[in-house]
């Protein structure tokens, strides 16, 4: 497992084996939870601070939901019975996720990885926008889709995935990836075993960091942490003035370079830059 990390080098102190899963609720919601092992060092990606230990989702349990009733009709006679009010939306549960209910074709040349994209409840985010919003980005000229070796395919629901794209809330994102630090808290991104988690907080704001709309960003958020779910490892800055690679931990500096969301150019070269052991 590879996990973005941004702050004091004290954070990679935390990267032990960790665990993550994530199980399925009676209504088809998966809820962060339980443990499962990881596979790897911690990884930075996104957040003003990313950090913390080496990922597992022991993220939020499940609130039981209230009861609801719908309001009765009307005591005083009328000449026509009035209509049962529809009961209100159940309120959103912290640590619950909505899968997507969108599915796309095979997207690329190479073996297909099947990937689901799920957002918590109570985020604002649509399951269906975000889970195209990614296909698109995983599926751009500039994409990992570039590389005849890999290709990608949005799952439709109850669909076996190879890997799950999670929009969390901060809280949630903190659980899921174990973040310790105090000044990273609410400001991370990682990958947890196939899981890559998207810090709802990133998703909407982008970085104060990167210069360029915050679609952009999101591009990066994708495709550095995806970079690792097809096993890309760190690198950084080639030379001063050229693109900052997508594997490269742009939100700790980026040491002459220039800000840059994807992995490969216009012409189809792969932006590379010196590996980070």
């Amino acid at each position: 497992m590879r996990r973005t990390l941004v702050g004091t080098a004290a954070v990679l102190a935390v990267a032990v084996g960790v665990t993550a899963y994530a199980m399925t609720s009676d209504d088809g919601a998966t809820v962060a939870g339980g443990r499962e092992k990881a596979d790897g060092r911690p990884d930075e990606m996104d957040g003003e601070n990313s950090g913390g230990g080496d990922p597992a989702a022991q993220g939020g349990r499940r609130s039981p939901s209230p009861a609801h009733h719908s309001t009765p009709p009307a005591a005083a006679p009328s000449p026509s019975p009035p209509s049962p009010t529809a009961t209100s939306a159940a309120p959103a549960r912290p640590g619950v996720f909505t899968p997507s209910a969108a599915s796309g074709g095979p997207q690329g040349k190479g073996t297909v990885r099947r990937w689901r994209m799920e957002v918590e409840e109570g985020s604002g985010v649509d399951a269906d926008g975000a889970a195209k919003a990614v296909e698109t980005i995983l599926g751009h000229p500039r994409g990992w889709t570039n590389d005849p070796a890999y290709g990608f395919q949005l799952a439709g629901p109850g669909e076996p995935v190879d890997f799950t794209v999670k929009i969390a809330t901060p809280k949630t994102t903190d659980l899921l990836c174990e973040v310790v630090t105090p000044e990273l808290i609410g400001e991370t991104n990682c990958r947890a075993g196939h899981t890559v988690v998207v810090n709802l907080k990133r998703w909407q704001e982008g970085s104060p960091q990167f210069k360029g709309p915050v679609e952009e960003y999101r591009a990066l958020i994708v495709n550095h942490e995806v970079g690792h779910e097809i096993g890309h490892e760190h690198e950084t800055c080639p030379g001063p003035g050229k693109p900052a690679p997508a594997m490269m931990q742009q939100i700790k500096g980026l040491h002459g370079c220039k800000a840059n969301a994807w992995p490969y150019d216009a012409n189809g070269t792969y932006l590379s830059g010196p590996h980070v052991p």
